[in-house]
Formats: structure tokens, sequence, C-alpha cells
């Protein structure tokens, strides 16, 4: 199955997409280390029975370069306008890691076409420190573990995102992994990094606002986003539900994929 491929023109550059299969529409909003390529184990799966769309961040190649980066408040403008531009009615997202801004940022405006929202090792916008149960004090106590694992695997030339067990167990995926990342070495992503972070404000207030079927997913393993914050964001939301893959670190999508699509697929199923 060959993809259709485009450009969504925004008034800071173009924005790349590419779009296969038939069905209700499921969105993929990759991560800060990937693009539109980064979802090749979810879009030829799902686009048996869903028109699949996967897009390249703004500044995120091969959309257009932006001079001084990207800025993450702009990306639920670029997603909506996407979703104009093919006219979708019957939306659902699926984001990893840097995806949930664009994500939980379009679930907040609460479009009618919105049916079930995933967030894959992500909060978005919302600030995980709102969500913990001990007042930050354990979230604090992760950052630091986390920093220190951070150190060690660069140290040993291994993508954070993608892990140690990645690295010994498919070292393949591995090298496909930090290969994507490297399309767009030329970005500033520690610019866009920061960004996320002065961005990542919202609180439960905003998280009990978020209406439509929401599931997270996280690896037990990750060391880039706090998953025992995921459950009790899912509690704050009407319809908010958590699961947690086994072995597997930040990017479970990529790690993982049968667990992954599996978890996906009956929750979109039901979601309906």
């Amino acid at each position: 199955m060959t993809p259709e491929r485009g450009f969504l023109g925004r008034p800071d550059g173009r924005v790349y997409y590419e779009v296969m299969g038939a069905g209700p529409a499921i969105i993929f909003a990759h991560g800060l280390g990937g693009n539109h390529l980064s979802w090749w184990q979810q879009m030829p799966h799902f686009a048996e029975r869903h028109t699949c769309i996967a897009f390249a961040h703004r500044g995120f190649a091969p959309s257009d370069p932006i001079a001084g980066g990207p800025h993450p408040r702009d990306y639920v403008d670029d997603l909506e306008a996407l979703i104009a531009h093919l006219r979708l009615t019957d939306v659902r997202i699926v984001a990893q890691s840097m995806g949930g801004w664009s994500a939980v940022e379009y679930a907040l405006r609460r479009p009618a076409a919105l049916k079930g929202l995933v967030l894959a090792a992500t909060s978005g916008t919302l600030d995980p420190r709102a969500a913990d149960p001990t007042g930050g004090a354990q979230l604090d106590a992760w950052q630091r573990e986390a920093a220190a694992q951070h150190a060690a695997l660069r140290d040993r030339g291994i993508h954070v995102a993608a892990g140690a067990r990645m690295t010994m167990e498919q070292p393949a995926h591995h090298f496909l992994y930090a290969s994507i990342d490297a399309i767009n070495a030329a970005l500033d992503k520690e610019a866009v990094r920061q960004r996320l972070g002065e961005t990542r404000v919202r609180g439960l207030d905003d998280a009990r606002r978020i209406a439509v079927p929401t599931l997270f997913v996280t690896g037990a393993e990750d060391i880039v986003f706090p998953s025992f914050i995921a459950p009790h964001l899912a509690a704050a939301m009407a319809k908010g539900r958590a699961a947690q893959i086994a072995n597997a670190g930040h990017s479970a999508y990529f790690e993982r994929p049968t667990q992954f699509n599996r978890l996906v697929s009956d929750f979109l199923a039901e979601a309906g």
C-alpha cells in the first residue's frame, strides 16, 4: 500500500503529511526524536481499517525549516488546519511524547470530530507535577534518577528515548530510531525541549475538561516521561484510562509494536 504524500501550506512554512488506507481516520503525531517515519509499524497495520495520517511537525523535515525553530504553541493550529485540509469529520489521534502538545490542545478545543485520544509516554501540555499524589516529591526523586540514567546512556552512545533494552535486544531498531532522529540533526532540539517545558503548564482542571475517551500508554522502563503519573491523570478525566507495557522504555510504540498496536486497536474499537 503506497501512501499519498502532500504538503499543507502554513504561514511559517509547509507541513508534510502522508495518507494511506480507508475508513475512520487516525492521525499520528510524532515525538521530538522523530518525524512521520516514526510510525512505520503503525501506518500499515492500522491502514487495513482506517485512513491513517502521519505528518512531520512544523520545522521537522520534510516539513519546511523555520527560522529559530518551531514553537509548540503553534502545533495545535497546524493540526487543526491539517484536519480541515483533509476534510476529516471522524478523527482519532495517537500522539507520542512531543506529539502530545498537539493532541492535548486539540482535545481541549472539544471538536465534535474527535472520537478518541491516545497519549503515548506523554501528558502533553498537562503538567505531571499537578498529578503527583505526593505533591511533587515522587516526581523530584524520579527526575534525579532519570537524569543519572540519561547521562549513563549518552556515555554509551545509546539514544535516551530508545533505551538500553532496545539497544541490547533490537539493535537494528535502535539504529533506525537514531537514524530517523538524525534527519533533523540541524534542528536545535534543546531549544524545542525548553519551549515544551515552558508550555506544559495545564493542571487537573484542564484534564477534567477533556471529555473524549483517552488512553495513556506508557513503558514500564521509561526514563523520559514519568509513567507513574499516567493513572492519576487518567483518573481525573471523565473517560480516561491507563495501560503500561512491560519491558519497554519511552518509545513503546517503536520497541513493542505488537502490544502497542493491540492496546490502541482495542481502545479505539471501544471508543467508537
